[in-house]
């Protein structure tokens, strides 16, 4: 597969406190025609993120409002999420969306922590709600570290999730080095997840970060892009026959840095989306979202 870079779409530059920078993980759900609601969590001046929502027209290519307020607010002090909320996945169930999002804190031995929380909307996406104040994917004797970025699909009834699993902290000059990879749950309700420990994407070579599944399914054919970290992400490609066993395929991925510009160091967060018969893909380039949004078209 080939993509054609469309450009960048949107950089935060301070439009509102909470927006001083960032623009990471972008979630894109439909909305009336050409227009699309992309969610992506912004920084403000003190480096915590919160979930907030952009209008964008795929006709027009650009992104036509970003709203004054988060759609989900940092959580309570002393809570899992007290230093920020990183969005990640959207699922519609039961004429409400549910979305999972990486809730962060910090920490003393390491330098954080997150644990991937869940919050649902009654308003169609203007605003989400908590579930609950504490983790629904929280620390186990398969996940002791960490875990955050979650792709969920809804099949027959059963709720399949693919999600970063952290492995180990080491010691390293400048401080410790986190490592994760992506692994595989199952639920019946969406809150309370079966973890055996299921490795999805595993690490390659000196790979030491794999982030953020976007999982597609064609026909019998399971898809997923994913961002993987040596020196910086790129954005990788794998297939499944059943959303188990996964072959990677990254150099099928189809996209690559450019030799100059906003994503000319780093390809991360990878989002697919089908729009009137076209597939795009939603990323972040340099310094993780700090340089903005843009996107892509599939070549046909």
């Amino acid at each position: 597969m080939t993509w054609v870079k469309r450009g960048r779409i949107f950089e935060p530059r301070g439009e509102y406190p909470f927006m001083a920078s960032h623009a990471a993980v972008p979630i894109v759900v439909p909305g009336d025609g050409d227009l699309v609601r992309i969610y992506v969590s912004a920084r403000d001046r003190e480096n915590r993120a919160r979930v907030c929502r952009l209008d964008f027209d795929v006709a027009r290519g650009e992104v036509v409002r970003a709203h004054g307020a988060p759609v989900l607010d940092v959580g309570a002090l002393g809570t899992f999420d007290d230093h920020g909320v990183v969005g990640s996945w959207i699922v519609e169930h039961a004429g409400r969306l549910h979305l999972y999002y990486a809730g962060v804190t910090l920490g003393v031995t390491v330098p954080f922590y997150f644990y991937l929380g869940l919050a649902v909307s009654f308003d169609g996406g203007e605003t989400f709600t908590r579930v609950t104040a504490s983790p629904v994917l929280e620390r186990s004797s398969v996940d002791p570290y960490l875990t955050g970025q979650a792709c969920v699909r809804i099949e027959d009834g059963r709720w399949r999730m693919w999600y970063v699993s952290g492995t180990r902290w080491e010691p390293r000059d400048g401080g410790p080095r986190h490592y994760y990879h992506i692994k595989y749950a199952e639920s019946a309700d969406g809150r309370h997840w079966r973890r055996d420990g299921r490795v999805s994407i595993d690490f390659e070579g000196d790979e030491y970060a794999i982030a953020r599944p976007c999982v597609v399914k064609d026909g019998s054919t399971y898809r997923m892009w994913y961002c993987y970290r040596c020196a910086s992400y790129r954005i990788g490609y794998a297939e499944s026959a059943d959303g188990l066993d996964w072959a990677r395929m990254d150099a099928r991925a189809g996209i690559d840095l450019a030799p100059e510009g906003w994503d000319s160091e780093m390809l991360a967060y990878p989002f697919v989306f089908d729009h009137a018969g076209r597939r795009y893909l939603f990323y972040n380039g340099n310094g993780y979202g700090r340089s903005g949004l843009g996107w892509a078209v599939l070549d046909d």
